[in-house]
C-alpha cells in the first residue's frame, strides 16, 4: 500500500505510511481513533516535499485548481513591490511582505495570485475589507469573486473572507485553495484566528501587514503560519516618492482647573490602592494584577472607578476639544479623520462639532455610505475610535487628529498610514494632542518608537515545486 493523503475536517489524513514513516513522523501523530496518522492540514506542503521524489504517493487531499488568469489593464509595478514579488516566489511562494499603508500591498497579492495561479482564499479582518478586496480583484480580473462573511456564502475559485468566517470555513473547504493570503497578518498569531491557516492545506501562502510585531510575541508563528518574512520596506523609505510627504505635530493641552484637580484626586486613590495591594505595573502582567486586585473589595473597585474617570479626564478634556475645533478651522475643507480610543469619545466630538462618527456599531449601510460621502468631500471630516485603524482606502486624507490612542506603536503606525496615501504636491499632517501633566505622555512615547516618527534585485525563480502542482 502506498501513503495516501487526505482531508478531513481541517486536518489530514495520512494512510499506508508503513516504512516511511521516519519521512514524515515529525509532521503526524498517530490517532487511534481512524488507524492512521493525522497532521495538520497545514502540513500538507512540507509533507509532499518530504515524499516528493522519494516513495510515490497519492494526493487526494489536493482540491483546489489550476486557474488561467489574466489581469486587464496592469499598472507598472513599483520597484518595491517587484522585489517584494520577487522574494516571495524565491521563497517557494511563501511568506511575509511587509510595507506601510498606501504602499499597494494589494496590488503585491495581485501579482502573487497571478504567479501562483491556483485557487485563491483571502483573509481580512472586517467586513469592510473584504468587499473592498473582492471589489478590486473583480475589476482588476474580471472574474467573479465569491465573499463569505457577514451574512455572505458564496465560493468561487477566487474567494475573500473574513478571519473570523475563514476559521469556520477551513473544516469544510480547507482544501479548496492553493494560495492562502492574510491581510493585515498581524492578526492571524491570535489564539482565536491561527486555525484558520492551520487548517488550510494551501501550499503557497502570503501575508500583509505594515507592522507584524506584536506585543506578545506571536509573530514568531508567523514563520510556521505563513512563512518567513521576504521583503520589508518602512515608511521613510518611500515618502515623498511612493507615499505622501508627512509632519507629525505634538500638541499640549492643559486640563482645565476643575478637570486637573479632579484627575489628581482620582488618580491618587487608583495608584494607592495598587500601591497597598503590592501591585507592580512595570511587570508585565501588572495589569492583571491590579484587575485581580480590585476585583476582591469594595475598596478595589472604587479603584477602578477613579481609574477610568482619571482616564477619561486626561482622554478627552474640554482643552483637548478646543484643540481640535481649532485644528479643523486650520484646515478647513481638507479630508480630514478624528481618531479616539474609545466610543464616547467619538461621539462626544461628533456632538460638539455636528460630525459623522464611525464606530464599530455602525451598520454596515451607513458605514459604506460615511466612506463614500468622506472619499467624495461631502464630508470633509470623520471622527472614528478604532474603526479606521488598519485596512480601510481612505485616499484622499490629508490630516490626522488623535485625540486619544493606546500605547500601541502598531495602532500609531496605521493612524498615519491612513493619511500617506499620495496625491499631487500633498503633505500630509497627523496631530497628537497630549493633556499636559497626565500619564499620557508615557503613553505617546511608547506609541512613537518607531521610525516613522524620527525626524531592484534579480528575480529568483524556483524550478521544481517539489511535486507541488
Amino acid at each position: 500500500m502506498i501513503p495516501t493523503l487526505r482531508f478531513a475536517d481541517g486536518t489530514l489524513l495520512l494512510e499506508g505510511l508503513g516504512d516511511h514513516l521516519a519521512l514524515v513522523g515529525d509532521l503526524c501523530v498517530f490517532d487511534s481513533r481512524v488507524g492512521c496518522h493525522r497532521a495538520k492540514a497545514s502540513a500538507y506542503e512540507a509533507i509532499l516535499r518530504k515524499l516528493h521524489g522519494v516513495v510515490p504517493y497519492k494526493d487526494e487531499a489536493k482540491g483546489y485548481k489550476s486557474l488561467e488568469l489574466a489581469e486587464k489593464l496592469p499598472l507598472p509595478v513599483r520597484p518595491y513591490q517587484q522585489a517584494a514579488i520577487d522574494g516571495w516566489i524565491a521563497a517557494k511562494k511563501r511568506g511575509v511582505v511587509v510595507l506601510p499603508t498606501g504602499a499597494g500591498k494589494s496590488y503585491v497579492a495581485l501579482k502573487c495570485i497571478l504567479a501562483a495561479a491556483r485557487s485563491t482564499l483571502v483573509l481580512a479582518p472586517t467586513i469592510d475589507l473584504v468587499a473592498q478586496w473582492a471589489g478590486d480583484l473583480e475589476k482588476r480580473l474580471g472574474v467573479p469573486i465569491g465573499r463569505y462573511g457577514g451574512g455572505d456564502k458564496q465560493l468561487e475559485n477566487i474567494t475573500v473572507s473574513t478571519y473570523d468566517s475563514g476559521v469556520l470555513l477551513m473544516p469544510w473547504y480547507g482544501n479548496r485553495f492553493g494560495l492562502l493570503i492574510c491581510d493585515e497578518c498581524h492578526h492571524l498569531p491570535a489564539p482565536a484566528t491561527a486555525t484558520a491557516a492551520e487548517a488550510c492545506i494551501a501550499p503557497f501562502r502570503l501575508g500583509l501587514t505594515a507592522t507584524p510585531e506584536r506585543t506578545d510575541g506571536g509573530h514568531d508563528r508567523l514563520v510556521d503560519l505563513l512563512g518567513p518574512e521576504v521583503h520589508r520596506t518602512g515608511i521613510t523609505e518611500l515618502e515623498g516618492r511612493f507615499l505622501a510627504n508627512y509632519q507629525v505635530e505634538v500638541i499640549e493641552v492643559a486640563l482645565d482647573p476643575d478637570e486637573q484637580a479632579s484627575y489628581q484626586l482620582n488618580r491618587q486613590e487608583y495608584l494607592a490602592f495598587a500601591r497597598a495591594a503590592g501591585v507592580n505595573f512595570s511587570r508585565a502582567d501588572g495589569w492583571q494584577q491590579f484587575i485581580s486586585a480590585a476585583s476582591r473589595d469594595s475598596r478595589g473597585r472604587a479603584a477602578m472607578r477613579a481609574y477610568r474617570e482619571q482616564k477619561r479626564l486626561s482622554r478627552s478634556g474640554r482643552g483637548k476639544l478646543r484643540a481640535v475645533w481649532d485644528l479643523l478651522r486650520e484646515h478647513a475643507g481638507e479630508r480630514t479623520i478624528i481618531f479616539t480610543e474609545d466610543n464616547d469619545t467619538a461621539y462626544e466630538i461628533g456632538r460638539q462639532f455636528v460630525l459623522p462618527v464611525l464606530t464599530h456599531h455602525t451598520k454596515g449601510p451607513e458605514r459604506t455610505a460615511m466612506l463614500d460621502n468622506f472619499r467624495s468631500g461631502v464630508w470633509p471630516v470623520l471622527a472614528t475610535s478604532k474603526v479606521l485603524n488598519e485596512g480601510v482606502d481612505v485616499p484622499e486624507a490629508a490630516v490626522g487628529i488623535i485625540v486619544s490612542g493606546s500605547g500601541s506603536v502598531r495602532e500609531h503606525v496605521q493612524r498615519l498610514g491612513r493619511i500617506l496615501r499620495p496625491s499631487k504636491d500633498k503633505v500630509a499632517v497627523l496631530y497628537e494632542i497630549l493633556s499636559a501633566g497626565t500619564a499620557e505622555a508615557y503613553t505617546s512615547e511608547r506609541r512613537r518608537a518607531h521610525a516613522a516618527f524620527d525626524g531592484e534585485p534579480e528575480p529568483i525563480l524556483v524550478a521544481d515545486d517539489g511535486g507541488i502542482t
